[in-house]
């Protein structure tokens, strides 16, 4: 493989990564404060990437307009699942919220599946998406590009909210004790609503370029990538928003990287996060930047 060859690649496993870094970023926040693996935080990816072509086919509505509305959709189904779903088992053991979250998955997909069919369906991107930039003897779609500065930038964001203003400090407060935040005059239903609109629109965002670079749309499509995702939080260390980003960027990077350099095994691309999340945690458990639950939060 020569060296540009390298680097088109390079380039393609961080727009691949980034996605499944929005989407992890949303798994490690809900862990954080509620200790819940949301399984049900990929299909919420789904559901964006639906509204999305929905406000874009048959709404004629520019992508950017679609995008925000679909964000808010997403954001408002997030807050549903929380308070109809999650909310009324606070107290009880976490298998029970477990099982809720995967019963959530499969609603979510039987609905979707139910109103638009199992077919997949074409997911027209801007025409600037597909648009070439050529740099360094390169071909770029500033699609590719995109997706990564956009990551980086929603991470500072996130960042931003979680250590600059009082939302963040409250939802950092909680993660670390839910009894003395209530003591405190919060309302800690109010603040986890607030984490699931957060992690909801991260999800929304990451499938919706998901959709825009790969072209289609199903109801299952949240499944894998949400385990991918999954994987990629616990790889950089659940709990970590930085170690989420750095999981999602690894795990795509060895995705494209390795079938680049063994294309015959393409056929297991799928297995590679899996198989890289379980190398690493043999020699680091707690993943890359893993956090000390009883010290801090983030």
């Amino acid at each position: 493989m020569d060296f540009s060859l390298f680097l088109q690649q390079l380039i393609n496993g961080l727009s691949v990564g980034s996605m499944y870094a929005l989407i992890a970023v949303g798994y490690t926040m809900v862990y954080g404060v509620l200790r819940l693996i949301n399984f049900a935080h990929g299909d919420i990816m789904m559901v964006g990437a639906y509204i999305c072509l929905i406000c874009m086919a048959s709404f004629e509505i520019p992508f950017l307009v679609a995008l925000c509305l679909a964000i808010v959709f997403a954001m408002c189904i997030g807050i549903a699942t929380d308070k109809i779903a999650y909310k009324p088992l606070r107290k009880a053991p976490k298998i029970s919220l477990l099982i809720t979250a995967i019963g959530i998955s499969f609603l979510l997909q039987s609905l979707f599946n139910m109103i638009f069919t199992s077919t997949p369906r074409f997911f027209t991107a801007p025409e600037y998406f597909e648009k070439n930039i050529e740099f360094i003897g390169l071909s770029i779609s500033f699609g590719n590009l995109l997706v990564p500065i956009l990551t980086f930038f929603i991470m500072l964001i996130v960042l931003f909210i979680l250590y600059k203003s009082k939302y963040g400090i409250a939802i950092r407060a909680l993660a670390f004790d839910v009894q003395t935040v209530n003591l405190m005059g919060i309302d800690a239903n109010r603040i986890i609503a607030i984490v699931f609109a957060i992690g909801s629109a991260l999800a929304c965002v990451g499938g919706i370029f998901y959709a825009a670079i790969y072209y289609s749309v199903t109801p299952t499509m949240g499944t894998l990538v949400g385990l991918k995702a999954f994987a990629a939080a616990v790889l950089g260390g659940i709990g970590s928003v930085v170690g989420a980003v750095i999981g999602g960027l690894i795990i795509g990077l060895s995705e494209v990287i390795a079938i680049a350099f063994f294309p015959e095994l393409s056929g297991f691309k799928d297995a590679f996060a899996f198989i890289f999340l379980v190398f690493i945690l043999l020699f680091k458990p707690s993943g890359i930047l893993g956090i000390n639950f009883e010290r801090s939060r983030f």
